[in-house]
């Protein structure tokens, strides 16, 4: 099992400026890439990651005397990572990479594992030399690379450890289901209503004060630069207010519960909708959903994904009926069949639950798409009867 931890950096101005010229350089490389693939693509050829990066090599310090000054990881791995989004291309599961613009992506340069070292709370990198960090990695294991990022006006370093298979233990076995609302961020089916902090829609009038700000200001002046950097960082303390809350309410999911079941959502559809976009994208829901992914694998659990078209919110959990006139402002279920009245967001969570632990449902990490096989065999447990058999308790 690989785990990433990010730490920051406490670099000097040089240093600061080396990682920028280094980010530029491997968006540089990125750019040329992805046009030489597009045109050899159009020719009738087979690029490569691999052919793409040999020829750029040969040359790449006759043409681009300056690239001398960074070190040849920023320059090599956005040809593995261009590789890589071609093939996720292909398999229509991700979008045809694009050209990167300085100032609207994201500034990044990968250090391969045997480059640099760790010495304490700093570490030794490459042309630059030693660099504090924040804090100390708490992972132990194999390291088995880097990558150096800027976050507005913050560096950050993110070390992948192989931990092994060795499993943290949980404090309890119970098996939920998870329901995801914008009221109610995520309803469990053991009655927790976990309600985010909404971190977007509080600080929104500071967000709009600053792009005001932001857009009266010249192009190209020192102004706008110092204001581009106070947007971001607004932006980047909405993130980790919610990624904060995420994280902890995501580890106390993991550890109390031998198996998780989510409802399979189609968020990148869902925010094309102009009135509930920015409270999906507020709330977190891809991102609640990721975390739950890998840290119920942390805590040796079961995490899986119900069927996208099952009707867990018009279902009844006690006689099974379907409810096909439920509205999306009816927050109680009242079952026509049986009687049945509950909170709507609890009714489908135990649905979802209920759909899990049966099995024909239960897919794996990737979800429930007629396009993707199942990754999860089925657990075949009566609903609170005994553990899931998956799960080695610890």
């Amino acid at each position: 099992m690989i785990l990433a931890h990010k730490i920051e950096l406490d670099a000097t101005f040089k240093q600061r400026k080396y990682f920028a010229s280094a980010a530029g350089c491997a968006r540089f490389v990125w750019n040329r890439a992805v046009a030489e693939w597009d045109r050899q693509y159009a020719d009738g050829e087979k690029p490569s990651g691999m052919k793409l990066a040999k020829e750029f090599n040969a040359t790449k310090y006759d043409k681009f005397p300056w690239m001398k000054l960074v070190h040849r990881d920023a320059h090599a791995r956005p040809f593995l990572n261009l590789d890589k989004a071609y093939k996720g291309y292909f398999k229509k599961i991700s979008q045809k990479p694009k050209f990167k613009k300085k100032g609207r992506c994201k500034d990044s340069f990968a250090v391969a594992n045997d480059k640099f070292r760790l010495d304490g709370k700093s570490v030794v990198l490459p042309k630059i030399g030693s660099v504090r960090l924040r804090e100390e990695l708490r992972f132990t294991g194999k390291i088995m690379g880097a990558v150096v990022s800027r976050t507005a006006d913050r560096w950050f370093i993110a070390i992948q450890v192989d931990v092994g298979e060795h499993h943290k233990p949980r404090t309890g076995n119970g098996v939920v289901g998870v329901d995801l609302g914008l009221n109610v961020t995520a309803m469990v089916s053991d009655g927790q209503r976990l309600v985010g902090p909404k971190s977007l829609k509080s600080n929104l009038k500071k967000l709009r004060r600053a792009s005001r700000s932001h857009s009266r200001k010249q192009k190209g002046s020192q102004n706008r630069k110092k204001a581009s950097r106070r947007l971001a960082r607004i932006h980047a303390k909405v993130a980790n207010v919610r990624n904060d809350w995420l994280h902890k309410q995501t580890t106390k999911l993991a550890r109390e519960n031998q198996a998780v079941y989510f409802e399979t959502l189609s968020v990148k559809n869902m925010v094309k909708n102009r009135k509930l976009s920015r409270a999906i994208s507020d709330a977190g829901w891809a991102e609640i959903t990721r975390q739950a992914e890998y840290k119920s694998a942390i805590y040796g659990g079961v995490f899986g994904k119900i069927d996208r078209w099952h009707p867990s919110s018009k279902e009844c959990n006690q006689c099974g009926q379907i409810k096909k006139d439920l509205k999306l402002s009816d927050r109680v279920y009242r079952c026509d069949g049986c009687g049945h009245e509950e909170d709507r967001d609890l009714n489908a969570a135990k649905n979802i639950r209920t759909a899990g632990l049966a099995g024909s449902y239960a897919h794996g990490p990737e979800g429930a798409d007629h396009r993707r096989k199942a990754k999860m065999k089925p657990c075949r447990v009566e609903v609170g009867t005994k553990p899931c058999p998956q799960v080695d308790t610890l």
